[in-house]
């Protein structure tokens, strides 16, 4: 396998008034290709920041990034825009869906900003919305759609770029126990087919479909092992 993500002594510091918070500090890890890890720790830990930069939403203050072989540590706005419009697909616990948009919009979204032709951001949202189950609904609007309907679209969307990553973003936490057992299916069927996937949770049940569990505390790596053995060690 190829390696994807690559974090080598990575910090993030926030500044408040004069005050610094270390959210991360000294993080290094890489994920290959087709992994799919699981990242965990309490409120605090360090994990939004984390999901945050490995989306290129923010900049380490220090360390290094490479997603793909390239250093996004220290590209402009404008770079990381395009990087996260191209390569990485986010999925959160709020669905984050369009309202005003019919289910086969809101999945066409990353298309239409990508410059992707009407009739092929169409065949590809079709293809997406069949395969996570919505074929029969993608004339509706989310308010249409109970919880577990919305996340599929989410993850729909999420896909439409086709990504080398996939950021899921606590993706059960508003379902219940038997949307989150059909959700987690659908990573389990994506991962299967070799996507990349990271997902931040707070739920053992769902960190024990990942192939790999890193769990934080106070903006560091307490553990990073295999998730059988994690699940085996927690137990």
């Amino acid at each position: 396998m190829n390696e994807l993500v690559r974090l080598e002594h990575v910090q993030k510091v926030y500044r408040m008034g004069r005050v610094a918070v270390r959210a991360l500090n000294d993080v290094s890890f890489a994920i290959e290709e087709g992994e799919h890890v699981a990242v965990m720790g309490y409120s605090g830990s360090g994990k939004s920041t984390l999901l945050n930069l490995l989306g290129c939403l923010d900049r380490p203050t220090r360390g290094r990034y490479q997603l793909a072989g390239r250093d996004v540590s220290q590209m402009t706005d404008a770079s990381l825009s395009t990087i996260r419009g191209q390569h990485i697909g986010f999925v959160f616990q709020s669905f984050n869906l369009i309202t005003e948009l019919t289910v086969l919009a809101n999945i066409e979204v990353p298309l239409f900003y990508q410059g992707v032709p009407r009739r092929q951001r169409h065949r590809r949202s079709m293809e997406l919305a069949e395969m996570v189950g919505l074929a029969d609904r993608v004339r509706h609007r989310p308010t249409e759609l109970s919880g577990g309907e919305r996340q599929r679209v989410a993850i729909a969307r999420a896909l439409a770029n086709d990504p080398l990553l996939l950021l899921a973003d606590e993706p059960t936490g508003n379902l219940d126990s038997h949307t989150t057992d059909e959700i987690l299916q659908i990573f389990d069927e994506l991962w299967r087919r070799g996507r990349t996937i990271v997902t931040v949770t707070h739920e053992r049940d769902v960190a024990a479909h990942a192939g790999r569990v890193i769990v934080l505390r106070d903006g560091q790596v307490e553990s990073d092992t295999p998730a059988d053995h994690w699940v085996a060690g927690k137990t």
